[in-house]
């Protein structure tokens, strides 16, 4: 019998990534998505049923247990995450207060699988390299918000038939990443034969392109795993080679100019997942 899958921000950076993969699979797909996009939505005939809401953190315990009714694996990549400021906007409580809803819901539907995604921003960076068992420090708004909706999903999820797993992703990039980002906006500079002013560029990250991120979440969710898990590459590499490799696919490498850009002060000089 097919697995029914329920499917918030859809839409989104991962979201998005997260829907391609799980459309290759044999599963029977809900999406729940913004009235605005419902017509870029129906296009797909591979989508079982699609659910607006206008703000689907607003909605009420018994409204997600009503959409649940009958799916056997949510998953949420739904959050605020607009840049400039979502690390510190107030928005990242009405996700942590409305994911607890959905997970309230969740439970009285009878879902037998929750898969929530995370951030490394959740980890304490002083660490370095970071596996799921590295101390927890979240510094900004979001990164609290994420590590509070994780530590109460797991104390809630343990008293129910739930399994429950948590994604927390690292520095993904690529295909829908908002414009104002790293990759982007080497890839227009570069595009347009425009210099890239860049820091020095020594600080380590673990970078992976969003289209695995989008196949390693759809995998987990169909799978057995429970638990936290890193969507890492597991692989270092400082901001000046990610910066070099993508410039050398351009042949352009003379117009990063690193050093031009004075570096933050308070980035962590290293952080690396551990698969």
């Amino acid at each position: 019998m097919k697995k029914k899958i329920l499917l918030t921000g859809a839409n989104g950076f991962v979201g998005i990534q997260i829907l391609k993969n799980l459309l290759l699979k044999d599963v029977e797909l809900t999406v729940i998505i913004r009235s605005q996009s419902v017509k870029k939505f129906k296009k797909s005939k591979k989508i079982k049923k699609i659910i607006e809401s206008s703000d689907m953190f607003s909605e009420s315990i018994e409204w997600w247990k009503s959409k649940c009714k009958g799916i056997d694996i949510v998953i949420h990549s739904a959050w605020y995450v607009k840049p400039p400021n979502y690390q510190s906007s107030e928005k990242n409580l009405d996700c942590l207060k409305g994911t607890l809803k959905m997970a309230e819901g969740c439970i009285k539907a009878g879902v037998k699988k929750f898969v929530g995604v995370g951030s490394c921003a959740e980890y304490d960076y002083s660490q370095g390299l970071m596996s799921i068992d590295t101390i927890l420090n979240p510094t900004s708004l979001y990164a609290k918000s994420k590590v509070s909706t994780f530590l109460t999903l797991s104390n809630w999820f343990k008293g129910s038939s739930i399994t429950f797993c948590w994604c927390r992703l690292f520095y993904l990039y690529g295909e829908g990443e908002h414009p104002s980002r790293l990759y982007p906006s080497i890839i227009k500079n570069l595009s347009l034969n425009q210099q890239v002013p860049l820091t020095e560029g020594s600080q380590v990250r673990d970078f992976l392109n969003v289209k695995e991120a989008g196949l390693m979440i759809a995998d987990i969710a169909l799978s057995f795993k429970d638990g936290a898990i890193n969507i890492c590459s597991g692989k270092p590499i400082t901001i000046r080679e990610f910066a070099e490799k993508i410039a050398n696919k351009f042949g352009r490498i003379h117009l990063l100019k690193f050093g031009e850009l004075d570096s933050n002060q308070f980035d962590p000089p290293y952080i690396v997942g551990k698969k």
